[in-house]
């Protein structure tokens, strides 16, 4: 029986079965909503002022969880281009786009570029909330826990010709209005509808273009917001809810009531108003309102399948608004796709390119005849060296042949002493 009891044991005993379902696309066990991953990386270059490194911390936090959070830029990676960030820290990493603030005396900067090859998109910030100026202003404040951010935020555009009872209008939307619209919705992982969770939606980031006054001169302004979903109880009294919702709260104070009862209808213990927080439900709209109550197809934050809830949305920050300035076809370089400023006719723009084209055909050239200059140059310097290797080697092996012969030539004047004392004999 020892010995069978064992044998179940090691058969039961192995591989660790997978748990979360792995993603087709990236080979990671993502969730069943996630499509496709893509992930960021948020940095600043140069030297920038300090609600701008707290901007660059609530903008991970706002891209998480598939972003580096605790990412530290150091002196030297301040200083690299887009393109050697990609190479040396992107690619390594896995990341697929690439968020840059960079600041001067005059204003703040965002590059939002896609890694590898582009395109990049540079906008202005025109004004900036962080989350603790925006959480200051607000009666009950959301934390951005690390359980909201388990999971990847809904993207939501609006204005930019994407709205369903508007077809026409995403057709004769501007070329820049859709590159922006489409680097916006992969800026997070796509979600699968038909089967995501609805407990995996618990953030919304909004992207909202604003109309320009003047169309002429004025750049497209973005106005991006982060939420946070709340559901609540319809139909239910206010206090009822406190209660229901404790476990996730402080208790309510019950020390001057004398009966669950009178908390519910108000009553303390000496007849009056009992002393309890009931503050509004909701800090922009009413939760009873029937166009914000919906049935839930499946439980969410603590609330049965089936059941009526409100939803509100909270900012949890940041805010920001930012300006299109131009629109690059490689990662930081290429060819101008848009600028806001500087408007060129077909004529002008084929004109520069081909100027371009040139001096870069010129610059090729440079570097090929430097290149074959280096190479003779290098040529002439290696023949040198080997003519003065050699005439060294010539000169030691004469010296060592001078050292093997000595007797040799003794030898040979002895007998040449030896022939003329012979030859005076016989002149004799």
């Amino acid at each position: 029986a020892r010995k069978k009891r064992t044998r179940d044991m090691a058969k039961k005993s192995g591989k660790k079965k997978r748990t979360q379902p792995v993603d087709e696309g990236t080979g990671e066990g993502s969730g069943p909503g996630v499509g496709k991953v893509s992930k960021s990386l948020v940095i600043r270059r140069g030297k920038t002022a300090v609600e701008v490194s707290e901007l660059v911390t609530d903008m991970r936090h706002m891209m998480m969880p598939f972003t580096a959070l605790n990412f530290q830029e150091d002196a030297q990676n301040r200083k690299l281009t887009l393109q050697q960030y990609s190479k040396h820290v992107a690619l390594p990493m896995g990341i697929s786009h690439m968020m840059a603030f960079s600041q001067n005396e005059s204003r703040l900067n965002l590059r939002l570029g896609r890694t590898p090859e582009g395109p990049t998109l540079h906008f202005r910030v025109q004004n900036f909330s962080l989350s603790r100026h925006i959480k200051s202003l607000q009666k009950r404040p959301v934390s951005n826990t690390t359980g909201i951010q388990a999971n990847p935020p809904v993207v939501v555009t609006n204005n930019f010709g994407d709205s369903s009872n508007a077809r026409n209008q995403a057709a004769l939307a501007a070329p820049h209005i859709k590159l922006m619209r489409i680097t916006f919705q992969n800026l997070f992982p796509a979600i699968n509808v038909a089967a995501v969770k609805l407990g995996e939606c618990r953030r919304v980031v909004l992207f909202n273009l604003m109309p320009s006054e003047d169309e002429e001169d004025g750049a497209p302004m973005v106005e991006m917001r982060h939420y946070a979903i709340q559901a609540s109880v319809v139909g239910v009294h206010k206090r009822v809810k406190k209660l229901v919702a404790s476990s996730k709260r402080k208790l309510p104070n019950l020390h001057k009531v004398q009966d669950i009862a009178d908390y519910v209808t108000g009553q303390s213990i000496s007849g009056g108003a009992s002393v309890t927080s009931d503050a509004a439900p909701s800090d922009s709209e009413a939760e009873d309102d029937p166009r914000h109550t919906i049935e839930l197809p499946d439980s969410y934050m603590g609330q049965r399948k089936a059941q009526k809830s409100a939803l509100k949305l909270v900012e949890l920050g940041p805010r920001l608004t930012l300006s299109l300035v131009k629109v690059e076809k490689g990662l930081g370089q290429g060819d101008v796709l848009y600028h806001s400023h500087v408007q060129k006719s077909p004529e002008e723009a084929a004109a520069l390119k081909a100027k371009k084209q040139k001096e870069a055909s010129l610059k090729d050239d440079r570097k090929a005849t430097q290149e074959a200059n280096v190479q003779r140059k290098r040529k002439v310097l290696d023949d040198k060296r080997e003519s003065k290797r050699n005439k060294k080697e010539e000169k030691q092996e004469a010296l060592m042949q001078d050292l093997r012969q000595p007797g040799d030539d003794a030898l040979s004047e002895s007998e040449e002493e030896a022939s003329e004392s012979e030859a005076s004999d016989v002149e004799s």
